[in-house]
């Protein structure tokens, strides 16, 4: 589940452009509605060509709605910045885009709106260019350009086609078992209570759930869950999701708080983070000034301590040190925006290094410096970790090489992951940093498991008659090389989450099963196969009688044995008919085509079929005109 963010300037068609591309108008608000301008956080989603379901958050555009705009955008894996063609790039697209920029958005691209209004390629040509110019040494430097006319549909169907394949090169979000969704919006609805929505972060949420509301510290428990107006039993990373929570009244709940899981988070007033400013804002920062700060769905004043520095100077980069007024919930590795409250301008932003330091800091200790620096790359477990994840099932050896730690590092940091049940063995070998060990890591591998099993689960309701899908095509649809493949596929097995013979992979318990006119079809062509037994319908007119797929599943629940493109027998006659050849030759040594087809009072096809069919199942050898026993 993905969700892609608007991004833009105050009328250049954001709200319309979704309208456009979802049926759902995003503004929400009498006031939104009346003054043409979003001012709350709105949401739709879509299907895009390749079938993934998408959620959509528009943003508002207007300066005085900024803070909202943040609220939506930091969760996101994708964004559209809209820019109007009669107006090229305005002032909130450069706010927009320095934010983004900040953000470290994984992916872009760009919307060149209302291009109905401009007739003239050319000028449209110019409008390209400036937007590039002011793109250069950004996020969105490479990002593709769609012309669209929201109002003609000029355009729509190649911006669905961009946005799927963008979407196609990141990956999904990882379950790391740690469920996190800060709140953007809480509402009530008669009969049923608070329901609270956000981009679900970091793990899943089920109904049932304990959770814990933070920093209000008020618990409660899932009741309900939605996703794009669905239902659902459970919630994935990265979904835009409606939790409808019981025990907790509307009155206490508030955007920018955090719904998690009980001893999953803690809060905290204090952050280390680096910083860096942008180029083009008004005055230098200096030591202890008050700032907004914004992280996830959440905003606080913040009092910024300068770290190895006295003044910061646009453009420039340093450790901070933020003392929060109101605690937030937030991890190692988050990114923020910071704005100056008075007057109001986008300071800069980052990534938090820290979310838990123990104290304040002496601001010109090379100490702490050093500290901050080795943070910012983590703990020899997270950067192996990390580099685990990147490198997906590899070898010890190989991960750690990418990691890039010394060898006393390097074990302590695999030792610490799998105790920790971090790193999740595909095969056997020594848990050691030089070991040619093939792992992959926890949440990896559980969203590989999963995608494993539901494509199994999807194929056998596809093709209800089939034992289950070939090695091959699920090999392919899962994307991964073989011997990881087969890796996987040996541990589900061993675990009973999948069962693979020869040629086929398919869920425990899974049983071929007609219905009830299938069954009488069966009967019938089985029935015919007992008439005849040594003279049996040919292959052809069987599929005639039952139907390929009735045909394939009494060939792959062992009923029926093929010897040739066109010959069938029941597996009981063909065990018959192999036992008469063998009594046959140990009474008489050998065997001609026309003594067998004397033997089984039938025709030369089936004869020379059957065979052919012993030859190769190595009961018998063929010598000049004859069969003889193989010995």
């Amino acid at each position: 589940m993905r969700v892609i963010g608007t991004a833009g300037h105050v009328d250049h068609g954001k709200s319309t452009l979704i309208a456009a591309l979802t049926g759902v108008h995003p503004d929400r608000l009498k006031e939104e509605i009346e003054r043409e301008m979003t001012i709350e956080l709105g949401f739709g989603w879509l299907t895009l060509p390749d079938g993934e379901e998408i959620g959509i958050v528009d943003v508002p555009g207007h300066r005085d709605f900024i803070g909202n705009m943040l609220a939506g955008i930091g969760g996101i894996d994708a964004v559209i910045l809209v820019i109007a063609a009669d107006e090229g790039v305005m002032p909130q697209t450069r706010e927009h885009l320095a934010i983004l920029d900040l953000l470290q958005i994984p992916t872009g691209m760009i919307a060149l709106t209302k291009t109905d209004l401009i007739p003239d390629p050319e000028w449209l040509d110019l409008v390209e260019n400036e937007i590039r110019e002011n793109l250069k040494k950004t996020i969105l430097q490479t990002a593709p350009f769609v012309r669209v006319s929201a109002k003609t549909g000029t355009g729509l169907p190649k911006l669905l086609d961009t946005l799927s394949s963008l979407l196609k090169e990141k990956p999904a979000r990882l379950d790391l078992g740690r469920p996190r969704l800060p709140i953007d919006r809480a509402f009530s609805i008669a009969g049923f209570g608070t329901v609270i929505t956000g981009t679900l972060a970091d793990g899943s949420l089920s109904l049932g759930d304990e959770v814990l509301v933070l920093p209000s510290q008020q618990k409660g428990r899932v009741r309900g869950l939605e996703t794009h107006k669905k239902k659902e039993e459970v919630s994935v990373p990265g979904s835009r999701t409606a939790v409808n929570i019981s025990g907790i009244s509307l009155e206490n709940i508030h955007r920018g708080e955090v719904v998690t899981k009980v001893g999953q988070y803690e809060m905290t007033r204090r952050l280390d983070a680096h910083l860096r400013l942008l180029a083009d804002i008004n005055l230098p920062l200096k030591h202890n000034t008050e700032v907004k700060l914004f992280v996830g769905a959440s905003e606080t004043i913040a009092t910024l301590r300068l770290l190895g520095v006295e003044t910061l100077n646009p453009g420039e980069e340093a450790w901070i040190q933020l003392e929060l007024r109101d605690p937030i919930v937030t991890v190692r590795g988050d990114r923020y925006i910071l704005r100056r409250p008075s007057p109001a301008e986008t300071l800069g932003g980052g990534s938090i290094v820290d979310h838990q330091p123990k104290g304040r800091h002496k601001r010109f200790d090379k100490a702490v410096i050093e500290k901050l620096s080795a943070l910012a790359g983590g703990s020899p477990a997270e950067v192996l970790l990390q580099a685990s994840l990147a490198s997906g099932a590899d070898t010890l050896a190989n991960i750690v090489r990418q990691a890039r730690l010394d060898a006393a590092d390097a074990e302590d940091a695999v030792g610490e992951l799998f105790s920790s049940n971090q790193l999740i063995t595909l095969g056997e070998g020594a848990q050691n940093a030089n070991s040619n060990l093939l792992v992959i890591a926890a949440a990896q591998w559980k969203a590989l498991s999963e995608r494993a099993v539901q494509v199994v689960r999807t194929y056998h309701e596809n093709f209800p008659l089939r034992r289950g899908i070939p090695r091959e095509e699920l090999k392919s649809r899962l994307k991964i090389p073989a011997q990881i493949f087969s890796a996987m596929l040996k541990k589900m097995d061993q675990a009973e989450a999948l069962v693979q013979t020869e040629k086929r992979v398919a869920l425990p318990g899974f049983e071929i099963r007609f219905d009830k006119n299938q069954q009488t079809r069966v009967e019938g062509l089985i029935g015919r196969f007992t008439e005849s037994p040594f003279t049996p319908p040919t292959i052809k007119e069987s599929q005639g009688e039952v139907g390929e797929e009735i045909f394939n599943a009494l060939i792959d629940l062992g009923d029926l044995v093929t010897v040739s493109s066109e010959v069938v027998f029941r597996k009981a006659d063909h065990e018959k008919m192999i036992a008469m050849v063998r009594a046959h030759l140990a009474e008489h040594s050998k065997i001609t085509v026309a003594e067998a087809r004397d033997l089984f009072l039938t025709s030369r096809r089936y004869v020379l079929a059957l065979l052919e069919n012993l030859d190769e199942l190595g009961v018998t050898r063929r010598e000049e005109d004859y069969r003889v026993l193989k010995s």
